[in-house]
């Protein structure tokens, strides 16, 4: 506990903190007769528990990582959907490619492998480009960060390894429907 004199106070109230070993609410009017009893004039006004008090110092702090935790997960999302995009894209291109191969003796196995190395090259690119500018910009939300730093190894491999992952599940559609590909109707194409 601790005194500051009133005329010292740099904002326009005073708080009392009281812990208890029972229900702090319960005491409520046991320290507001106590407060009456050492001077009439002073009003006993927005009792809450402490854990209100910190809940709300830190809400503006709460409510800009939900948003900025809501914006990655929409940011992932789109970034799985453009990734199986342009994959899906690239093996309708690469139909009669598929379809020669399998003709050829290709196994599904290796379609997929084909279509996987493909994908997880472009992932790996943009995860490299994008940890060396997260790793640069991350300076401007240190203040936002509590109990870590702006450059967490931990959180940064996470990061990296939750992208493969996503890259990795994007890729896998679009793989496995190259090897489906008919043979002989990729070759009547053309």
């Amino acid at each position: 506990m601790s005194y500051w004199p009133h005329p010292e106070l740099t904002y326009g109230g005073m708080h009392l903190g009281v812990r208890a070993d029972v229900n702090p609410l319960g005491l409520v009017e046991s320290i507001r007769k106590e407060l009456k009893s050492l001077d009439a004039n002073l009003p006993l006004a927005s009792v809450r528990m402490m854990e209100d008090w910190i809940a709300d110092s830190v809400s503006q702090s709460r409510f800009a990582t939900l948003l900025l935790a809501l914006f990655a997960g929409v940011a992932l999302l789109l970034a799985a959907v453009g990734i199986y995009g342009v994959l899906a894209y690239s093996v309708g291109q690469r139909t009669h490619e598929i379809g020669v191969r399998i003709a050829l003796g290709a196994v599904p196995g290796h379609i997929v492998q084909l279509v996987l190395a493909q994908g997880m090259r472009l992932a790996v690119i943009g995860v490299v480009i994008g940890l060396g500018a997260a790793a640069g910009l991350t300076r401007f939300l240190e203040t936002m960060l509590f109990e870590t730093r702006a450059t967490d190894p931990l959180t940064f491999s996470g990061i990296a390894v939750l992208l493969m992952g996503v890259a990795i599940a994007a890729c896998w559609i679009p793989a496995r429907r190259a090897t489906k590909v008919d043979p002989i109707v990729a070759l009547r194409y053309e």
